[in-house]
Parts: structure tokens; C-alpha cells; sequence
């Protein structure tokens, strides 16, 4: 056993805004993520990451949004 941290991973994430009910789903090597917020000002961004984080079970924190802040696709990195 090593004290060395884990090593990050990536995470492809498609989401859908503006959805009726928030939903996380896996497809394939994917999450699907439907959230309620609109994608304006962050708030989707925000929702999509404190849903990923519960999925993942990992405090939000530990996600950051590496590409796609204003694009339906995005990667995330788990650190």
C-alpha cells in the first residue's frame, strides 16, 4: 500500500437541461444527466456537478470541469 493520492480520471458527461425531473444515467462509457436548471448563468453546470458528485460518491469539490462549460457535452475530472 502506497500513501500516493489516486490518480485522476476523466469522465465524459452528455447533459439535458431544462429537463422535467433530474435523472443520472450511465450509456455505455458515458453519464447522461438531466437537470431542471436552465443553462444560464452556471446553474446547470452547477447541478450537472453536485448530481455527478453524489453518483460518484465524492464530494463535489473533487470535480473540476476540465472542457465543455457551454457545451451539452462535457469532460470532468475526478482528483
Amino acid at each position: 500500500m502506497t500513501d500516493q493520492p489516486e490518480s485522476p480520471r476523466e469522465i465524459v458527461v452528455r447533459v439535458t437541461p431544462n429537463a422535467s425531473r433530474e435523472q443520472v444515467t450511465l450509456d455505455g462509457s458515458r453519464y447522461v444527466i438531466r437537470v431542471t436548471c436552465p443553462p444560464e448563468d452556471g446553474k446547470a453546470n452547477k447541478a450537472v456537478t453536485r448530481l455527478l458528485a453524489k453518483a460518484l460518491k465524492v464530494p463535489p469539490s473533487r470535480l473540476v470541469l476540465v472542457r465543455g462549460a457551454t457545451s451539452r457535452d462535457k469532460l470532468f475530472r475526478v482528483g
